[in-house]
This record gives C-alpha cells, sequence and structure tokens, in this order.
C-alpha cells in the first residue's frame, strides 16, 4: 500500500532520553509519505511535541525538525551547569551509563534528603526559562494543521488531565513533567498536577475520539523488559517509575484490545458503537540500545549523549519506515496481547 497516510504520534517520557524521541520525529517529518493528525505526550514526550508544534506554526514540517534541533541543541548547553557528570574514566570509556558517578550518587543523595522546596526555595527553573525562549503560547494554539494531547496527573484526585492544543502552556508542559521527588507540584487554576506519567505514558484513549486516523505509532524510551535486577537506590526509583508509567500504558492497551474483541464479535450497537474505532498499533523502539544506559542516564544532558541518542532514534525510524510503512492503514504490527496482557 502507497501513498500518504495519516497517523498519530504517541510520545513516551523519559528524561534526556526524549533525545531518541526527537531523532524519530526528525525522520518522520522529512517523509512527505507521512501525515502526522494528532500527537500525545507526556514528559519529555510533550516537551517534543509542543516544541513540534511550534515549529510546525512557523514553517510546516521544515520549522518543526529545526525548532526540536534548536530546543535540544540548547538543552545539550546547559549541561555544563548540571550535577550530574561523567567521571573522566566514563567519557575515556565513552561510558553513558552515570549510575556509579559521585555527582550523581552526590545528587541522588540531596534529593532523597531534601524536598524539592528546601532543596530550591527559589523556585528557580532551568527547564521554565528554556521553554519561554522557545515555546510560543499563542503560536502554538493557532496550529490547527495537528491535535495535541499533554497528560497530567491531578495531585488531590489522582485523574489525569489531558490538556488539548488550545490549552497548551508552559505550566502545562512543565506539569506533565513532574516528578515529584524532583519538582514542586505545577499549580493550574488552583490544582496541583504531577507527572502526567503516573496516568498515561503516554496518554491513548484520546486518538479514540479525537482524531480520524485509526493509526497509532507510539515511540518507546522505556524498555518493556528488563534481564537485572535493580540495586542501588536510583535503579530501584527509576524501575519504579518505568512499572508505574507503563502500568498506565498496559491498562489502556488491554482495554484496547478488550473493545476491539467486543467490534470483532459485533457485540457493540448503537449510538455509542459509532463513537469506537479499531485501532492499529506500532512501535519504534530500540530496547538494545536503552536498555543499558542506567536510571541515572535521564538526567545526562550532555550534547553528546543527545547526539548518541538522536541518531538511535533516526535510525529506528528509518527501520520503521522500511519495515512498517506499507502496514499503516491495513493493520497493527504489535501484538497488543502477546505485549501487554
Amino acid at each position: 500500500m502507497t501513498g500518504t497516510k495519516r497517523v498519530n504520534l504517541a510520545l513516551q517520557g523519559g528524561g534526556s532520553h526524549g533525545a531518541f524521541t526527537w531523532g524519530v520525529l526528525d525522520t518522520l517529518l522529512g517523509d512527505e509519505r507521512l501525515e502526522i493528525e494528532a500527537v500525545s505526550g507526556t514528559s519529555a514526550g510533550a516537551m517534543n511535541a509542543a516544541i513540534m508544534l511550534q515549529g510546525w506554526a512557523d514553517n510546516g514540517r521544515a520549522g518543526a525538525r529545526a525548532a526540536l534541533a534548536a530546543f535540544w541543541g540548547e538543552l545539550g548547553t546547559m549541561s555544563v551547569a548540571s550535577p550530574i557528570q561523567r567521571t573522566p574514566l566514563d567519557r575515556l570509556q565513552g561510558n553513558w551509563n552515570l549510575d556509579d558517578s559521585p555527582s550523581a550518587l552526590w545528587a541522588d543523595l540531596i534529593q532523597r534528603t531534601l524536598t524539592p522546596w528546601q532543596r530550591n526555595p527559589l523556585k528557580f527553573d532551568p527547564l521554565r526559562e528554556l521553554l519561554r525562549r522557545h515555546f510560543d503560547e499563542a503560536a502554538v494554539r493557532a496550529c490547527h494543521q495537528v491535535k495535541a494531547f499533554i497528560a497530567a496527573t491531578n495531585v488531590q484526585t489522582g485523574k489525569v488531565r489531558i490538556f488539548t492544543r488550545e490549552e497548551l502552556s508552559i505550566d502545562a508542559l512543565l506539569a506533565s513533567a513532574c516528578l515529584p521527588n524532583v519538582h514542586e507540584a505545577v499549580v493550574i487554576d488552583g490544582v496541583p498536577y504531577w507527572d502526567g506519567g503516573f496516568r498515561g505514558n503516554p496518554p491513548i484513549w484520546p486518538f479514540i475520539y479525537g482524531s480520524d486516523s485509526r493509526d497509532v505509532v507510539l515511540v518507546e524510551v522505556d524498555p518493556p523488559f528488563r534481564q537485572d535486577v535493580p540495586r542501588s537506590n536510583a535503579e530501584v526509583a527509576d524501575r519504579l517509575n518505568e512499572i508505574t508509567f507503563g502500568g498506565a500504558l498496559m491498562a489502556e492497551m488491554r482495554a484496547i484490545a478488550f473493545v476491539q474483541d467486543l467490534i470483532d464479535q459485533g457485540a457493540l450497537t448503537g449510538e455509542f458503537s459509532q463513537r469506537l474505532k479499531r485501532l492499529f498499533i506500532h512501535s519504534i523502539a530500540d530496547p538494545p540500545a536503552l536498555a543499558p544506559l542506567g536510571a541515572v542516564s535521564k538526567f545526562n544532558v550532555e550534547p553528546e549523549f543527545l547526539k548518541y541518542l538522536f541518531d538511535l532514534g533516526q535510525t529506528a525510524a528509518r527501520a520503521w519506515l522500511a519495515t512498517t510503512f506499507d502496514k499503516v492503514g491495513v493493520e497493527s504490527t504489535v501484538d497488543i496481547r502477546a505485549r501487554f496482557l
């Protein structure tokens, strides 16, 4: 099957590993055969989605690619001030895994000892300043070519809040990326929010009601399986986050599989059945490369590391286009039952 195809993109969060998604987006945006109808995201996935929309509003596909490159490029320059640094031996060996780095261990101790407010009473947030330079709320809200669904978690109710493109703001993006042990809750209209990954990493269900395309391309930065048992505090915390965030995605996929079984059996009738549709699920990922990187590497924003992840994302996206493009709009290339049930 050839020609232009419309898809929805679902972008996982994962700190600096979001640079992998940057590489994926750069490649997909460069392929004119692929039309992006909507994008959902959490945390780093939300940042990628918003910056892509920012660039799209300025100059279409080319603008989106340029905006993402500028955002991640400037983020890389901020590595000088980051407390998470590789040791000289790590640099010499080309090792991106920082779990045993003295600076990483010290940062982990401080994080576990002091609350976000105690660590940062002045509430200085470099990411907020970066977004102020790269994100134009009015321009993005006016970008009607691509829909957006950004997830955050309501601290008080535990429910997910989806910010649509018309509601996007810097606060909404920071809320989507707000890990409670790292940052204070982000308050929007009197409601405190934490990371959206607790309830959707990334959210899939908005595509069912909010877009026409049946295809969902899941861009994954968290490996679905880890062989080793976590040992350090950082590894344990990171794996807990992965399981928690992955649990939300797993629950959604189980629900999708259940509904699709009902559709196949003709069990859904009436007006409600018209609101539901069969989804084709696809995945772009590179677990063999991303899984060994270690928990603390998600806080590593060195330009060399971001470029390494970007290249991985480009390679994975090219491979996906070569092997899967013809199946878009035809069938799922992810076995939902085998993977998630």
